[in-house]
């Protein structure tokens, strides 16, 4: 009979498509889970992975035991969830997907007072703004907005209700270059754009008066959306452009005096993110107090 450790190994290996990658999920070591699927195989008789120097992937036997055991190992873990319910305080691991904007404008206003409230929660964030799937990610919930969440999840809001896209210079550039008094203006300024992981770069969106406006400015900087928007924010500061970014993640520069708004009037709203995750009868113990913290939570 095969060893559930070994069967536990390959699951891993194989939802996280490698043997590092699964080593940092587990806590383990590369080298223990190589050996427990080797063993796993050995026994079975059967090559569970293909495996080359840069990718694992699971072979159709391989394929077909992951998807026999995935409702068997689920069962498990709602199982040992539902016992974990039973303690006085709620104990285990809380993995949440977020995008950038959420790990520097939501999570910071949540985290501490939760850690309070739960001390034996580990909570471990995996800041991504690309779409993922969240159940072959490894994660148990994760922060999006309304347009770019995955389909049959439960959500649930989470963080500031409105939120608004903002524009903005600094003094210095607004007195060397004038300010824009429309949108249509930008054409003729410097803008610091910024580019999706997949490679869109949006548009600069406006709104007043129920009339929006779209704009393609140019400029000479161009960043990854979300890791280095702060370097697009920095440039702003030392009169490189005019940057649009959330409001809120501009606001410490415009108390500061670094950073001037800029057609306020026209800068458009827009719902907040939700958290989502699986619909499932039990969710795990860290997850439910995760979700029963936000929602007793105003925002």
């Amino acid at each position: 009979m095969a060893d559930l450790q070994d069967v536990g190994a390959f699951v891993a290996v194989a939802r996280h498509g490698g043997f590092r990658e699964a080593a940092r999920k587990t806590g383990g070591s590369a080298s223990q889970l190589s050996e427990a699927v080797r063993r796993l195989e050995a026994g079975l008789g059967v090559r569970l992975l293909h495996r080359t120097t840069r990718s694992v992937a699971a072979t159709d036997a391989g394929q077909r035991l992951l998807e026999q055991l995935t409702p068997a190992l689920d069962a498990v873990e709602t199982a040992l969830d539902v016992v974990n319910g039973f303690r006085e305080r709620p104990a285990g691991r809380l993995r949440l997907n977020v995008p950038v904007s959420a790990s520097k404008l939501v999570l910071p206003r949540i985290l501490p007072a939760f850690h309070r409230a739960y001390p034996d929660i580990t909570v471990e964030v995996m800041v991504d703004d690309s779409f993922v799937d969240l159940l072959r990610s490894g994660c148990d919930a994760g922060i999006r907005y309304g347009e770019r969440m995955e389909q049959d999840m439960v959500a649930t809001p989470i963080g500031p209700r409105r939120q608004r896209f903002a524009l903005a210079a600094a003094p210095a550039y607004l007195q060397a270059h004038g300010t824009p008094n429309k949108p249509q203006d930008l054409l003729h300024h410097i803008c610091l754009r910024g580019r999706f992981s997949s490679g869109a770069m949006p548009p600069w969106e406006f709104e007043h008066k129920g009339k929006k406006v779209l704009i393609e400015p140019d400029g000479p900087l161009i960043v990854n959306l979300g890791a280095a928007a702060d370097l697009k924010v920095e440039a702003a500061v030392a009169g490189a452009g005019l940057v649009y970014l959330f409001e809120d993640w501009l606001q410490p520069w415009f108390e500061r005096g670094e950073l001037t708004p800029v057609l306020e009037r026209w800068w458009p709203a827009f719902e907040g993110p939700m958290l989502y995750y699986p619909g499932r009868r039990y969710l795990p113990a860290p997850l439910r107090a995760f979700v029963d913290f936000i929602q007793a939570m105003r925002w």
